[in-house]
């Protein structure tokens, strides 16, 4: 259940208006947008709305971010270019390999100064007469070429297209340092929208419960006290409300579940008498025990709202990435959600996660195309 653009008006109104000046070709260069945010305040959600909203619809979207684990370089490019057809692209076959990180790449690569210029022209080639949408999630993990790729294209002469920035502060990047230079560098195009996403007041939080409870109408105090509770934060409201889907408005005022106590996997200490004269019969489990303790038992596992909405993504096939736009969260979050159920649930893939679900009769979505 996504957290309406509540208290997202006035951002919305000025990405249109960025957009706007692409379609009526007033720029010789891109519109540059830059959301930052902490985890968690509805940057992706904010940038879905944006795009769902855009008239004239964009005639091409490039959207990408980087990997959760070990970045590479140009992993925005290599998530653009991931599934789709790049066979008509007049660009060496080695050179476009290695950008999408193929497998086959070859070892030997070009100067890094041509590699640029050459992924620049891959997002030429691709946005073609646009107008076009250049999506930029989670900047904040960008591995250093990327960052100077997203430098390059927001000033790239003639490329018709918005390309819209979305990251946490630059304290919390991969490269902190680098970060910073290449949001200076975003920000100071002419013309940049610069949107500083924060927690949601008071009064947005008990907009969005009374959406949400038509009947009874929450009250100030509940208002109140849920926004003490989430902080005002988009993501943790959605995921309080998720929980306590199909109760009444005062369930959100209930205390969290205490934390199941955690297992031991080694056997308590007994005496010195007994421990210096084991049997043959315990001795061998208890080694064991203690070299390969055992997970949790997964029927114990407690998921939030969001994992258990993620989890049915599985069920149903979906993608990270088709996961992402049937829950209206980034493809990053996704991941993370993902990682976190295989640990709860001890299942070793996402085949495996989907069957647990299965067996304890969970719901899924409906599949999504794309």
């Amino acid at each position: 259940m996504p957290v309406s653009m509540v208290g997202r008006a006035g951002e919305l109104a000025e990405l249109d208006r960025a957009w706007s000046t692409v379609v009526d070709s007033r720029r010789s260069a891109p519109a540059v947008a830059v959301i930052t945010g902490e985890a968690g305040v509805g940057k992706s959600l904010l940038v879905a709305a944006a795009l769902d909203a855009f008239a004239p619809h964009p005639a091409v979207v490039l959207s990408g971010a980087a990997r959760v684990h070990s970045p590479a370089p140009y992993d925005w490019l290599a998530a653009v270019l991931t599934g789709r057809d790049t066979s008509g692209l007049d660009l060496p076959p080695d050179a476009l390999a290695w950008l999408a990180q193929q497998p086959t790449a070859p070892r030997e690569r070009y100067a890094p100064g041509t590699l640029l210029r050459l992924a620049v022209r891959v997002v030429r080639l691709l946005v073609g007469a646009g107008p076009a949408v250049l999506v930029v999630e989670d900047l904040h993990a960008l591995d250093p070429a990327s960052l100077n790729l997203v430098g390059e294209l927001a000033t790239a002469a003639d490329l018709p297209a918005l390309l819209v920035v979305a990251t946490r502060p630059a304290a919390d990047a991969v490269a902190p340092d680098l970060a910073v230079r290449a949001l200076a560098r975003l920000c100071g195009v002419r013309g940049a929208v610069r949107q500083h996403l924060g927690p949601l007041l008071p009064a947005e939080v008990a907009e969005v419960l009374t959406q949400v409870y038509a009947d009874p109408r929450p009250s100030g105090r509940l208002a109140r006290a849920v926004w003490r509770r989430t902080g005002g934060n988009p993501y943790a409201l959605t995921e309080l409300l998720a929980a306590h889907a199909g109760q009444g408005p005062e369930a959100l005022l209930r205390p969290p579940p205490p934390a199941p106590p955690a297992r031991s996997s080694v056997a308590p200490a007994r005496s010195s008498a007994a421990v210096a004269r084991p049997t043959a019969a315990r001795s061998a489990p208890a080694r064991s025990a203690a070299v390969a303790p055992r997970p949790a038992d997964p029927v114990d596992a407690e998921l939030t709202g969001r994992e258990i909405e993620v989890l049915g993504c599985l069920v149903a096939g979906m993608s990270n990435k088709q996961a992402a736009r049937a829950l209206g969260i980034s493809v990053r979050t996704v991941t993370v959600h993902v990682s976190n159920l295989l640990r709860k649930t001890g299942s070793a893939s996402r085949t495996e996660a989907a069957i647990w679900a299965v067996r304890r009769r969970l719901p899924a979505p409906t599949p999504v195309d794309g």
